[in-house]
C-alpha cells in the first residue's frame, strides 16, 4: 500500500505540474491582459470570449496553492496576474461587489453580485495573501466579506442570499447557471461561502469571522445535509423551504472532505466530530453514483430515476480527496481502493495526454463532451486542488 501511495503521490505532482503549464501555455491574453475567456474541446482559441469572474478567481487560488508546493517562480507570476486583473477589470470600485463577467477586452458585462462569484474571489485572494503578503489583496477580502455580510446574510432566518444587482438591489433572476433552481439560498454557494471564509480566517483571525463560520457550519448541517439520506438537499426559498431536486454526486463528495475541513480550521469540536461523521455517511451513499469502470457519474432524479449518464472532470477529482478523506477517519481500505480506481479511470479517459489539461468529460459510451477545456466553468480548481490536497495528505 505505501508503494502504491508513493506511485499516487508521484503521478499527482507530474500531474499538477501538467495542468499548470497547460495554463500557463494556453490562456495568457498577451493582447487584452489576463486570461482569455474560453478554449473549446479541440483546443482552439477564442479571443472573442466573455471572461468570467469565477474562472480568474480560481486561477488566483490554484496558482497561489501550487506556488506552496512548487515554489514555482512562473506560478508566483501568474497568480500574480490573476489578482492584478480581478483588481483592476471585476472588482467594481463604485458598489465594492465583483462584475459577475466582463467582456473580452476587460469592460464589465454582467454586473450583478453573484454571492458565489464573491466568495470565490475571497478564497482566492486569502490564498494569495497567504503566499505574497500583499496587504491590498487581504483588504480587497475582508471588504468583499463585509459586502456579504452587510447584503447577503439573511439576520430573519439565517443563511445566505443569492444574488444582487451591481448596486445592492433584489435581482429577479438569482441562478448561477441555466440548469439551476431559480431559488434564494442554494447548498452550492453556501458551501462555497463557507469555503471562502474558512481560508480567510487562516490569514486574518478575526473573532466575528470565526463565529460567522461556526454558524454557517450549523446552519449547513440543519439544512443541505439530510441525515436520512446522507445526500445534499440542493435548493430552498427563503424560509428554507425545499425545492426538491436531483442528486449531485460531485457536490456531496466535494462537500464530505471540504466541510469537515472548514470545522477544522474553525477549531469547533462539536462540528469536527459532526463533520467526520458526515464525510463517512456521505461517502457511503456516492458509491451509488461509482460505476464499474471507477468513474463517478454526475447527477441521478431519484423522482423520474434517470441517471444523467456522463462523467465529468471536476467530481472525479473530488471523489479522489472524498474517499482518502474517509479512508483517513476510518482506516477502511475500501475507500483507498475507490480513489486508485477511480485515478485509473481518469488517466484512462479524463486526461488529455496529447494536448494536455483534462476534458469536460466522457458520455456513457465513452466518447468525449464536445465542451470548453477552459472557460466559463471550466477551470484548473478541482483537478489541481485534488493533486495539491492528495500530495499533502500522502
Amino acid at each position: 500500500m505505501q508503494t502504491d501511495l508513493k506511485n499516487l503521490k508521484t503521478e499527482l505532482k507530474l500531474e499538477l505540474q501538467s495542468i499548470l503549464s497547460y495554463w500557463m501555455e494556453n490562456t495568457i491574453d498577451t493582447k487584452n491582459g489576463g486570461f482569455v475567456g474560453q478554449i473549446d474541446y479541440r483546443n482552439n482559441t477564442n479571443n472573442e470570449a466573455e471572461k468570467g469572474s469565477v474562472l480568474n478567481a480560481r486561477l488566483l487560488w490554484t496558482f497561489s496553492a501550487a506556488y506552496k508546493i512548487s515554489n514555482n517562480k512562473e506560478h508566483l507570476e501568474t497568480a500574480k496576474r490573476a489578482f492584478e486583473y480581478i483588481s483592476e477589470h471585476f472588482y467594481d470600485k463604485e458598489f465594492g461587489g465583483i462584475f459577475w463577467s466582463i467582456n473580452h477586452n476587460g469592460t464589465p458585462k454582467d454586473t450583478k453580485n453573484q454571492i458565489y462569484a464573491l466568495a470565490f474571489v475571497i478564497y482566492g485572494l486569502s490564498e494569495y495573501y497567504s503566499v505574497t503578503k500583499d496587504g491590498k489583496a487581504l483588504e480587497m477580502a475582508i471588504a468583499l466579506y463585509q459586502k456579504i455580510q452587510k447584503y447577503s446574510y439573511d439576520a430573519v432566518n439565517g443563511g445566505y442570499l443569492e444574488a444582487f444587482t451591481r448596486d445592492w438591489l433584489p435581482i429577479e433572476d438569482l441562478r448561477l447557471s441555466e440548469k439551476d433552481a431559480n431559488e434564494k439560498k442554494t447548498m452550492n454557494t453556501h458551501l462555497h461561502i463557507v469555503e471562502g471564509y474558512a481560508n480567510l480566517y487562516t490569514v486574518w483571525k478575526d473573532k466575528s469571522l470565526l463565529k460567522v463560520i461556526i454558524e454557517l457550519l450549523e446552519t449547513i448541517e440543519k439544512y443541505f445535509i439530510n441525515t436520512e439520506t446522507g445526500h445534499l438537499r440542493l435548493f430552498f426559498d427563503e424560509n428554507w423551504v425545499e425545492k426538491k431536486d436531483v442528486i449531485s454526486y460531485g457536490h456531496d463528495i466535494e462537500a464530505a472532505w471540504l466541510l469537515l475541513q472548514c470545522a477544522e480550521i474553525s477549531g469547533d469540536s462539536t462540528l469536527i466530530e459532526n463533520y467526520k461523521k458526515h464525510a463517512i455517511q456521505i461517502a457511503d451513499v456516492t458509491k451509488d453514483g461509482i460505476d464499474s469502470d471507477g468513474g463517478l457519474w454526475y447527477e441521478y432524479n431519484p423522482e423520474t430515476k434517470e441517471l444523467m449518464a456522463e462523467k465529468h472532470w471536476w467530481p472525479q477529482a473530488e471523489l479522489m480527496i472524498g474517499y482518502y478523506t474517509a479512508w483517513q477517519l476510518s482506516g477502511k481500505q475500501e475507500y483507498l481502493d475507490i480513489v486508485f480506481k477511480n485515478w485509473d479511470f481518469t488517466k484512462k479517459y479524463i486526461i488529455d495526454k496529447e494536448k494536455g489539461e483534462w476534458f469536460w468529460g466522457i458520455n456513457s459510451d465513452y466518447s468525449t463532451m464536445e465542451k470548453d477545456k477552459a472557460g466559463f466553468w471550466k477551470c484548473p480548481y478541482h483537478n489541481s486542488r485534488a493533486c495539491i490536497e492528495l500530495i499533502h495528505r500522502i
